[in-house]
Order: structure tokens, then sequence, then C-alpha cells
């Protein structure tokens, strides 16, 4: 029985593993050898197409996701927890009107409010910058029920009694106390909020119109030349964007799970 679960996780593993290893190989190959089929294994071809994808301003794209992303973490983190700490820790009234509110906006698709949002950008001057791909972290529905949920029975009520009768003012009972006790509930939330806003495509093609402000999405979508669609280089440039995923992922992968379980279990 011990061996069955060991081949069905390698077996699993192995499928899971194969596009990204697809991927891999594709970005080796000469762009027109890859309508000869799927190839499998690497070929000779990947000098060429780094330097193609390094001669479009990849490194600048880069560190424009970079920003962004780190950005909407900050920033999302730092309004749902303070959202999810009151609404989870305080006695107010509308505040079961409020966690509704929460739930209701989560179902609005993004694609609703788009328009406004790139108005309301472009009336306050940040048009065609990465302000908007980051402020839109601003408002995170799912941050704030996450953290409403996981606030709710991981952080005593006692606890926090203790440290007002003590002194200490309501921002240092979030920032010293609650803070620490909430770490696999951040580390979760920032892994989802780090790879949303590392993916998000639909935002900053609608709102940057200025190849030197592109995320990689977006760069990668428009990489090639004018009569010629270079799905090699892209295949190289996808497999160079997905390792800072994979590095979050593995280090956080404890942590994130430990963070999932949680709120599932106590929400």
């Amino acid at each position: 029985m011990r061996a069955l679960k060991w081949i069905c996780l390698i077996v699993l593993s192995v499928l899971s593993l194969f596009p990204f290893y697809i991927m891999l190989v594709m970005g080796t190959h000469y762009n027109e050898d890859l309508f000869k089929g799927i190839p499998l294994l690497p070929g000779s071809y990947v000098a060429e197409n780094l330097r193609t994808v390094f001669e479009s301003n990849f490194a600048r794209v880069y560190g424009n996701s970079l920003l962004v992303s780190v950005g909407a973490v900050l920033l999302a983190l730092l309004t749902s927890t303070t959202i999810g700490y009151a609404v989870a820790k305080f006695n107010f009234k509308g505040r079961r009107a409020l966690q509704w509110f929460v739930v209701v906006t989560m179902m609005v698709p993004t694609q609703v409010g788009l328009i406004g949002y790139i108005i309301e950008m472009r009336q306050l001057g940040f048009g065609n910058t990465l302000w908007p791909v980051i402020l839109t972290w601003a408002a995170f529905p799912f941050g704030a029920f996450f953290m409403i949920q996981f606030m709710r029975d991981s952080v005593p009520n006692d606890l926090l009694e203790c440290a007002r009768i003590d002194g200490c003012s309501e921002p240092g009972i979030l920032f010293r106390i609650v803070m620490p006790i909430i770490k696999p509930g951040l580390a979760t939330l920032s892994t989802l909020v780090f790879i949303w806003s590392w993916n998000n495509y639909l935002l900053p093609l609608v709102t940057i119109n200025n190849s030197h402000w592109y995320t990689l999405p977006v760069f990668i979508s428009n990489l090639g030349i004018v009569h010629r669609t270079d799905y090699a280089a892209r295949m190289a440039a996808l497999a160079m964007t997905t390792i800072p995923l994979l590095i979050l992922f593995l280090l956080g992968s404890r942590t994130f799970m430990k963070g999932m379980t949680a709120g599932a279990v106590k929400g």
C-alpha cells in the first residue's frame, strides 16, 4: 500500500512538471521548429532566444514586475490586516453589514469596474504609469475576508484586553502583538497576492501604453518582430518569469499550507 502511494505521487509529480519541462525545452529551439511537433529533447538555439529576450528590454520589464508585485503585497497586507483586525476584534454598529459588503464585493467581477477605475486613475494623473497596477490592491475584498476569518479565532481577545490594560495603543497592539500571531496568514496572503499580481495581464494591458513601463505578461505577449511572432523566445522568457514564483513557493510552501488550512478550518 505504501509503495502504491509513492507510485501515485511520482506519477502525479511527473504529470505536473511535464508542462514546465516542455516550456523549458521549447525555449531552446528555433521558432519554426516548434510547428513540426512538440519537442521532447533540448535544442541548440537557446543562446539566440535569450539574446532576443534581453535585447527587448527584458531586464527593465522584470524590474517593473518586481516593483509592482512587491508594492501590491505591502499594500494588500496593510489594508487587509487593518480591516480584518477592526472587523474581527471590535464591536461597532454596522459590523455585520460591513462583513456582508466584503463578501458581496468578492462576487463582483473585476471587469465590471475596470472602465471607471481607468478613468479615475487618469483624472488623478496616474495614467500610463505603474501606479494603477499597484493601487488596485488597496481594495482587495478576498484579503479582507481572509484576514477577518483568520483573526477571529487565531487572536485571543483576552490577550488584547491585557495589552489595553497595560496601556498599549491600538496600532501598537496590531503591529507588536497581532502581527506575530498571524504570521501564517500573512505569509499565505503575501504568496497569493504576489502570484496574482505577477501574472496580472488585463489591467497592465489597458492602463499602460508605453513599453518602458510594461510588466512581464504584456511584454511576453508582444515579444517578436513586426511580421513574425517568436514563440520560442516567448517560452524562454516564460521560463525566466516563473523562477521567482518557484522560489517563493519553495521557501514558503510549509507556511502557506499551514495558513490555508488554518483559514479553512477556522472559517
